[in-house]
């Protein structure tokens, strides 16, 4: 693993070939919990092409000086995405922040 938060990638590289792109990362918070919400794309073997864009988010705990992935919760499209952010938008928008 990683001692450093802006090191933690979901990006993978198998045989030679990326199969999971990292295109961007946002760190909801640090700390010895950390959350992490990634931007990727998978490879395709067959058509030999990147995915359409995915997103995760990631829950990592610091022991031991390295960061060690906890959790993970995977958007499996883009309408669960845009589900996710019309949900949000709501509550925030009802809520007075404490």
């Amino acid at each position: 693993m990683t001692e450093k938060v802006e090191d933690l990638t979901v990006s993978y590289t198998e045989d030679g070939i990326e199969t999971c792109k990292e295109l961007d990362k946002v760190i909801l918070s640090k700390g010895a919990w950390t959350t992490i919400l990634f931007r990727y794309q998978d490879w395709d073997r067959t058509k030999e092409i990147y995915g359409p864009d995915k997103y995760t988010i990631r829950r990592y705990q610091k022991r031991a000086g390295e960061y060690r992935q906890q959790s993970k919760f995977n958007i499996s499209s883009r309408a669960q995405a845009e589900g996710l952010i019309k949900a949000l938008q709501g509550w925030i928008g009802e809520e007075p922040e404490a």
